[in-house]
């Protein structure tokens, strides 16, 4: 199958202008799955809950989810974006998953980060793996999520042959961090990062773009610059995956001890 990432620069609350740089980046992708930055619909950097609610959407329902559906189903491809995400009175930061069928799914990020404590409840989906196009096991995580090695490994553990990773990245080591996530898990991750700058003088932010896909043991298979509007693609193989072999006697999963983790 072929695994795409796409890199831009979101306006900050303007879903308008994103949407449609987004439409216009993908319009003539071929590929099977593309993964975009973490809300990549609004931007980051808000000052206040009341940037946040004009432009957060029901999942399956919103304005987002219409053009860009319309996009996996046009192109057949499955498609997962970061949005911000309306439910029952709460926000969360969230990543959807599109299928070319229209079939979605919603993950909730569980490990907000810095101010995102001040918009967003905290996810309750737990880590889930989703089946997209052509029934390959996708796991969704967002940003901040890398951090935990917990996360990454319950998705594997679930039977994730690819993890999806949306993000608004500003320290410097996730890049290298999923690399490690990749190896220990053997399993592929597409990181989808923003680029620029966003915020006022008291609240600004700068994102790392540098946007990847990992092979199972941790090898760069393409990436993007920290400055590009672009999406690179990559022919992978999500079935060597399941092989979590490391020698001829020792396998990632199976050699686990779990009675002697203390988490």
């Amino acid at each position: 199958m072929k695994a795409s990432v796409l890199q831009f620069q979101p306006h900050f609350l303007d879903r308008d202008y994103n949407l449609g740089k987004i439409v216009e980046m993908l319009c003539n992708l071929q590929t099977d799955l593309v993964v975009l930055p973490e809300l990549a619909t609004s931007g980051y950097a808000f000052s206040s809950i009341d940037d946040v609610i004009p432009l957060a959407e029901e999942a399956g329902i919103g304005l987002s989810f219409r053009v860009l559906g319309e996009m996996a189903t046009k192109g057949n491809f499955s498609i997962v974006y970061g949005f911000p995400e309306y439910d029952k009175g709460r926000l969360y930061n969230s990543a959807a998953l599109i299928n070319p069928d229209g079939e979605y799914f919603v993950y909730r990020k569980t490990h907000l980060f810095l101010k995102e404590k001040l918009w967003f409840s905290l996810g309750d989906t737990g880590f889930r793996v989703f089946e997209g196009k052509n029934g390959v096991q996708l796991g969704l995580m967002i940003c901040f999520d890398w951090q935990f090695p917990e996360a990454c490994r319950t998705l594997a553990l679930k039977g994730a042959q690819i993890i999806c990773h949306p993000s608004n990245l500003v320290l410097p080591w996730c890049q290298q961090a999923m690399k490690t996530r990749s190896l220990e898990n053997r399993v592929f991750s597409i990181t989808s990062n923003r680029i620029g700058s966003e915020g006022t003088a008291d609240n600004s932010v700068k994102f790392t773009g540098a946007s990847q896909i990992l092979d199972p043991k941790g090898n760069m298979l393409c990436s993007l610059g920290a400055n590009d509007e672009a999406i690179v693609s990559y022919e992978i193989d999500p079935q060597t995956a399941m092989d979590k072999s490391i020698t001829e006697v020792n396998d990632a999963f199976k050699d686990r001890r779990p009675e002697y983790y203390t988490l």
